[in-house]
């Protein structure tokens, strides 16, 4: 019998994140800050919600952009929180999760071989969605000694004629680098020069420290027109399990992701929207519950950064999204081999920083979406670890 698996698909490696957890999960006793999921509870009034339709009965379709007045909600938000401008009938789509958001466009900008630019240290799933179009990631690197930011130089070496957009991926994952104002209008005349599209995974948006608010590439003059932003309730409302995200952009794209969205997912769950609908539909208490989590984290980010600089596993100070990315090369370990034996002999799980691309290799990426109790009890065992090694 042949192979029926497409050559693509056979080649894509598997996840360096998924790959390491599975190893996690046979074992017992092992305290993880491996995963970057919110450990607050989705607001009570956003569950309520969300209940309250279920009982009612009303689980329909939905229209496939989303709920009109979902779309009304994230366009009062965007405008209000980042300055962007969105007509919620025909430039905003609601997707199940910013994962859709993201697959759905390259699917629909992407011809066979052409390049699209990936920032790396990156979110796992931005080059495999590349290759599953038949296009050609090619990888920007970015360094600790410039806080992890795409600098213009570095854009400019990297675009080829073949060149036809780039995923930007601030606040990262895994490092906590932000791109601020400054920043984002020295590239924005290389990407202009260069008629590029952006894809701005901006799923962090809210997750800002030391009074830096997230910018928004779209409001950058000579963006707007170019970008796509991506976005969600995961991280920001803590609703990861509730799947639900949302593409903003030029209204001629939006149609074309539309048709895709349609034919494969039909429309987000609609006990979602609704949730999300409750999320948006009071401004204060939107933002009530963002600063709540946000200052929590930011607690926790402070205590992180404190300690492994204190253990010798010099840390940059990350300035957004819910992760610290120390530096483990004084241990003479590799990433996944650091990770291995911190695992087996410490108990306590993380992830290389290789899983994020190569320039991750000498670092790991910890998540910070864990009680303080939780973080000092790792503390402890990775010291620990670093005592006996």
């Amino acid at each position: 019998m042949r192979d029926f698996v497409a050559k693509n698909v056979a080649d894509l490696p598997p996840s360096g994140i998924r790959k390491f957890f599975d190893v996690v999960a046979t074992m017992s006793g092992v305290v993880s800050l491996g995963v970057g999921e919110p450990d607050f509870k989705t607001p009570e009034r956003v569950r309520q919600a969300a209940i309250d339709l279920l009982e009612e009965g009303r689980t329909r379709y939905t229209a496939n952009l989303g709920m009109p007045a979902l779309r009304e909600r994230i366009a009062h938000y965007l405008e209000r929180r980042f300055h962007t401008v969105y007509n919620p009938l025909d430039q905003i789509m609601c997707t199940i999760g910013a994962s859709e958001a993201i697959d759905v466009a390259l699917r629909t900008i992407l011809e066979p071989g052409d390049e699209v630019l990936v920032i790396e240290p990156c979110y796992v799933s931005y080059k495999p969605s590349i290759l599953l179009q038949h296009g050609v990631p090619v990888v920007v690197t970015t360094k600790v000694e410039n806080d992890f930011k795409l600098m213009p130089a570095e854009l400019e070496r990297a675009i080829t004629p073949k060149t036809k957009a780039i995923i930007l991926p601030y606040p990262n994952n895994p490092t906590g680098a932000i791109m601020e104002k400054e920043d984002l209008e020295k590239i924005a005349p290389i990407i202009v020069k260069h008629d590029l599209l952006v894809i701005s995974d901006e799923i962090y948006a809210e997750l800002t420290y030391g009074g830096k608010d997230h910018v928004s590439v779209a409001s950058i003059e000579g963006m707007y027109e170019r970008t796509i932003v991506l976005n969600g309730f995961s991280k920001s409302f803590a609703m990861t399990g509730w799947r639900l995200g949302y593409a903003a952009g030029p209204k001629d794209l939006i149609k074309q992701m539309n048709k895709i969205h349609a034919y494969v997912v039909m429309s987000a769950p609609v006990m979602s929207q609704q949730a999300a609908i409750e999320a948006l539909r009071d401004d204060a208490l939107c933002d009530e519950d963002i600063r709540m989590m946000r200052e929590a984290y930011d607690e926790r980010r402070k205590y992180l950064i404190g300690e492994f600089n204190r253990l010798g596993l010099t840390c940059f100070e990350p300035k957004g999204a819910f992760y610290v990315f120390p530096s483990i090369q004084k241990t003479g370990f590799g990433s996944e081999e650091f990770c291995e034996k911190l695992l087996f002999e410490g108990g306590v799980a993380v992830v290389p920083g290789n899983a994020f691309g190569d320039c991750g290799e000498g670092f790991i990426r910890i998540s910070y979406a864990y009680s303080m109790e939780e973080l000092k009890t790792c503390i402890q065992k990775i010291e620990g670890f670093l005592v006996k090694k």
